[in-house]
């Protein structure tokens, strides 16, 4: 960031006896100062990180996974429209090996239906993503990496409100405030909501040609898939006090209502079935600098989360894309009896983080987290449905020492992880599919993990760095219980294990009015049990698997430029190379699958982004910006390379997708009016293979910010 200032002082005076009765002379310089924002400062450290700030963008965009989407080896996939169900990769480390975190705190605290789709933007700073190696911090199993989302902490009074909308019938509208009263008392209120009937039009689907008596492709529009969301949070707290730096109690809400419009297939068409989810939390968060200690911080968070989620499934009936159907035997989802089913999921998160500064050079930190959920589940109608009450308990303990030498050209960070988890499985239901009576009662086990990162400052256009890290990710209730509609469990899974390296090279070089930066990295994971999405054509069904041995290697690259802070154009490629390298299986025979891509999986892709920005254009206060951006991702196989025939295996088709924006503010940003167009040119397109996304979508947004 560059900071203007005037104001150097000089003074000389001729003769001290008459110093105060002659006027000081004074000279008026201009003086260029150069700092870092902190995304560059995150970005330029010792761990492969994005940092990506969204202040600038808040106006503009309707949700996170699109930004984050277009960020350098970052892979967002979406299954539908908004509020469908989504996949984001880190360096080919995708679905649950990535952690996400709202101020360093999961943010499975807001409750299950909580993502980065329908997560007030307004509220939003910056965003961290961690590649590989994860900070002991957030004191997280990540495998693949990790997303902080990073809250606006303005200390002043503001309201910032947000209304917009947009094709196939979509309505968002955020609001953010703060208000602080004389004694210090800080209230926040947060609220979010999102609505969508996603009735956008599918191209190429199957329907049923009477006349010619078989099935025919045409195109219709989605009849089932109505979305809404709804957060609502509270904030009370105080800051800057002798006995806190910051302390805040708060309270959440988070509702889902979402209709399900196809399976894990695109032929497979739903037509009643739905899902439910329901949250309440409560918190505290306590932050102190020289606590107890001097140079000794402090970060102690507790929260408790009432998780509710229904799925709902009791019709038998069997739908087709002309929104008709034929009664059935069987209900729509699983191809079983009726069920509405009940998953009671309380979440349990208590953190500390305590860090000592021996002096500027040398930091010490200790962290610790809990994480119990629990998983009550029962059906209504399904009589036949045995109710379980299953725990998956983990703790995480973290030691780092941080070092800085030479004037901080050098930084080194050295840690140790230890992992705890604790299960107690009861559900013994579908045993043959989930494997659940062969994991029946409690167990325990332990891991440890580690890793270092380093970097130096050869000079300002040119650093390196390099990061390793033994990973552990222990599964999740999703991935070990199912979801109740579309996901079965698998009780057997076992823990992923990786060793994540990383190394890079990256620089800044600046020329009066222009600056370029650029960044190039590569990395390797050589992963043990990776937890791979199986999804079954027949049933429409997925489960999550172990895979013994898969190997992941690729490069990045990014560059940015900037032209007096008008002009901004972004470029990034990412190519990845994911196998499975088990060339054995269990009983002695080759694996067919050997050496093969991992499946449904992007490893080519690359995005750019340009903006400019117009100055009292018609005001002295107003701006005008304009914002292109593009997408592209070669195309994948759906299934392992190593069964049938290449030539006609199901292959996830080419992406390019191009984006335009336009948004104009004014009275120094306090009104702002924006337009964008997602699919400029209405290309089909589709993230998972037969789940196709929408066509071109126009959306327009009005934000007022008042501070």
């Amino acid at each position: 960031m560059l900071l203007l200032l005037t104001g150097v002082l000089t003074a000389s005076p001729q003769d001290k006896r008459r110093k105060s009765q002659m006027r000081d002379s004074v000279t008026l310089d201009n003086v260029t100062v150069t700092g870092k924002s902190k995304t560059q400062k995150l970005r330029e450290g010792a761990l492969a990180v994005n940092a990506i700030d969204v202040r600038s963008m808040v106006s503009s965009i309707s949700s996170l996974s699109g930004i984050v989407d277009r960020t350098t080896g970052v892979k967002v996939r979406e299954e539908g429209g908004v509020g469908s169900d989504f996949d984001l990769s880190i360096n080919g480390m995708s679905g649950n090996s990535v952690r996400y975190f709202i101020d360093g705190v999961p943010l499975d605290t807001k409750g299950s239906g909580v993502t980065l789709a329908n997560l007030p933007v307004n509220l939003i700073d910056h965003i961290e993503i961690y590649k590989g190696v994860v900070p002991t911090w957030l004191s997280s199993d990540a495998l693949g990496g990790a997303v902080n989302i990073v809250t606006n902490r303005k200390k002043t009074n503001y309201l910032d409100a947000s209304y917009g909308f947009g094709s196939f019938h979509t309505h968002k509208a955020d609001l953010n405030a703060q208000y602080v009263l004389k004694n210090g008392l800080t209230i926040r209120p947060t609220l979010g909501v999102n609505y969508s009937k996603n009735d956008y039009m599918m191209h190429g689907v199957e329907v049923w040609n009477e006349e010619l008596r078989e099935y025919v492709t045409a195109d219709r529009r989605r009849f089932h898939d109505d979305y809404l969301s709804l957060i609502g949070q509270l904030e009370v707290g105080f800051t800057d006090k002798w006995w806190t730096d910051e302390f805040f109690v708060s309270a959440s809400y988070n509702k889902v209502n979402k209709e399900i419009q196809t399976g894990q297939i695109q032929t497979k068409v739903i037509g009643e079935a739905e899902r439910r989810s329901e949250a309440w939390s409560i918190g505290a968060n306590y932050l102190k600098r020289d606590f107890l200690l001097k140079d000794l911080s402090a970060s102690l968070s507790l929260s408790h989360t009432w998780d509710h989620s229904q799925a709902v499934d009791t019709a038998y009936r069997k739908y087709n894309w002309d929104g008709e159907y034929i009664k059935s035997s069987r209900n729509e989802i699983t191809g079983r009896a009726r069920t509405l089913r009940h998953f009671k999921r309380p979440l349990t998160i208590g953190r500390a983080n305590l860090k000592y500064r021996f002096s500027d050079e040398h930091l010490l930190d200790l962290s610790y987290a809990l994480n119990r959920t629990g998983n009550n589940r029962w059906d209504d109608v399904d009589k036949t449905f045995e109710a379980a009450n299953d725990v998956l308990a983990k703790h995480i303990i973290g030691l780092t020492y941080n070092q800085s030498l030479f004037s901080g050209k050098l930084n080194n960070t050295l840690f140790l992880k230890d992992y705890v988890n604790h299960l107690n499985i009861n559900q013994t239901d579908i045993p043959t599919v989930t494997g659940s009576r062969e994991v029946q009662g409690s167990s325990t086990s332990n891991n440890f993990g580690g890793g270092i990162g380093i970097r130096y400052q050869i000079f300002e256009p040119l650093a390196v760095k390099a990061s390793y890290e033994h990973s552990v990710r222990l599964p999740l209730a999703r991935e070990l219980l199912g979801n109740g509609t579309t996901i079965y469990a698998n009780t057997k899974l076992e823990p992923e294990k990786s060793d994540n390296f990383n190394i890079g090279i990256f620089g800044t070089l600046k020329n009066n009015d222009h600056t370029l930066s650029y960044e190039v990295n590569g990395y390797l994971r050589y992963v043990d049990n990776y937890i791979q999405p199986q999804v079954s054509e027949k049933e429409g069904m997925m489960q999550y698997v172990n895979e013994p041995a898969v190997h992941i290697k690729g490069i990045e690259g990014e560059l940015r430029y900037d032209w007096q802070q008008r002009l901004q154009v972004m470029g990034n490629v990412t190519w990845q190379d994911a196998r499975d390298r088990q060339e054995f299986k269990t009983d002695g025979k080759p694996s067919v699958t050997y050496n093969n891509h991992v499946p449904n999986r992007p490893w080519f892709y690359a995005s750019a982004e340009a903006r400019y920005q117009f100055r009292q254009l018609f005001q002295k206060t107003d701006r005008l910006q304009l914002g292109i951006d593009y997408q592209w991702v070669h195309w994948f196989f759906l299934s392992w390379e190593g069964y049938g025939a290449l030539d006609t295996k199901a292959r996830i088709p080419e992406k390019n997708i191009v984006g335009a924006n336009i948004t104009y503010s004014w009275q120094n940003g306090r009104y702002n009016v924006s337009l964008d167009c997602q699919n400029l040119f209405d290309a089909t397109v589709y993230d998972n293979y037969k789940l196709q996304k929408p066509g071109r979508t126009l959306f327009a947004k009005f934000r007022v910010l008042i501070q």
